[in-house]
């Protein structure tokens, strides 16, 4: 799973989680693993390709099944969205990885205990992966074993040995399967099953979820949904059901409409008072324009009939009611002068 935050801690890697997912998946909801049986295992390993490099490999999450001190079986998880066509060979890789870890791990201890009584060599334990497909779309409908991914003559058949992996699709699981889950899988099992029946399913599970980080995390990694995840800035931690996070998420869609709308209106308001302005103040300046040219107009009337002798001062400075002394000086601004004075 690609896309995966690897520095976060994911849902499986908790004991509870993960012994619930073999107990449903792979011994049909009989609890023989508690999740106190448990133990992480290592999920980096190192091969050497053909550069003669060491390169790392690491799996999503490997656990030891121990009881009574006996270690019975070594489970590996991988998490997908996506379907691979090679993942036979990518799962194959991972289990001869952990088989050779284990004999590595006995030899050194052999070679510690050198000297001292031996105890008979213990086998290894079998490993088992499971592949947890989470696409709602369509079923994995790539190859589960490497032969169906090599062209084998029919006469070498018989001896290139086959390997299988086994895929379990979340979103196909049964509702008796569904019902078997004790753990906060079983929600997240449920989420992915409606939402393939229904793309725009929202979340009605009353459940309780334990593991709330992890969770809404792998919600938002598994669907692309960023919401799920986003709802942990609120501080939510735990006491919550996925039928609160559907209300968290209709509350915040809501805010963010309201602020969006806000924005707009406020967008709309400044455009709208700025158009409004531009044409009130059009309107306001041809109203100013024709006062202005109708005195202006008065004014150049009465210079005009001053000048030419047929009308005094007197009476002309009485009509735009100012002294005669700023009516001789604004029709010299104007560029008219007294009869007596004209050439």
């Amino acid at each position: 799973m690609g896309q995966k935050d690897l520095s976060e801690k994911i849902l499986a890697d908790y004991n509870d989680v993960f012994a619930d997912i073999i107990n449903v998946l792979i011994l049909g909801g009989q609890r023989k693993i508690q999740g106190k049986d448990l133990i992480p295992d290592a999920v980096h390993s190192q091969y050497k390709a053909d550069d003669g490099m060491l390169h790392e490999q690491e799996r999503d999450v490997s656990k030891y099944w121990k009881k009574q001190k006996i270690h019975l079986a070594l489970f590996g998880m991988e998490n997908q969205t996506a379907i691979e066509r090679n993942m036979p060979f990518r799962i194959i890789g991972y289990d001869g990885a952990a088989y050779r870890q284990q004999l590595q791990k006995q030899e050194n201890s052999r070679k510690r205990k050198k000297g001292k009584k031996k105890k008979p060599a213990q086998k290894p334990v079998p490993v088992i992966t499971l592949v947890l497909h989470f696409g709602t779309k369509k079923r994995w409908d790539q190859p589960l074993s490497i032969k169906e991914l090599l062209d084998i003559p029919d006469y070498l058949d018989a001896y290139v040995s086959d390997y299988r992996i086994h895929v379990f699709d979340i979103a196909w699981l049964t509702e008796e399967q569904l019902a078997q889950f004790e753990s906060d899988f079983g929600i997240v099992a449920n989420f992915f099953v409606q939402k393939r029946k229904n793309k725009d399913y929202i979340p009605e599970d009353a459940r309780m979820i334990r593991h709330v980080d992890e969770v809404l995390k792998l919600l938002s990694v598994m669907t692309g949904d960023s919401r799920y995840e986003s709802i942990l800035s609120d501080g939510v931690k735990e006491g919550i059901s996925m039928c609160d996070v559907a209300e968290r998420l209709e509350q915040r869609g809501i805010r963010r409409g309201i602020e969006q709308g806000l924005g707009l209106g406020r967008e709309q308001g400044i455009k709208q008072g700025i158009e409004q302005g531009l044409i009130q103040g059009r309107e306001q300046g041809l109203i100013q324009g024709r006062e202005q040219g109708l005195i202006q107009g008065r004014e150049q009337t009465l210079y005009h009939l001053v000048s030419t002798g047929n009308l005094s001062v007197a009476i002309g400075a009485q009509e735009m009611q100012v002294t005669e002394d700023r009516f001789l000086a604004g029709m010299k601004e104007a560029g008219y002068k007294m009869p007596d004075e004209a050439v």
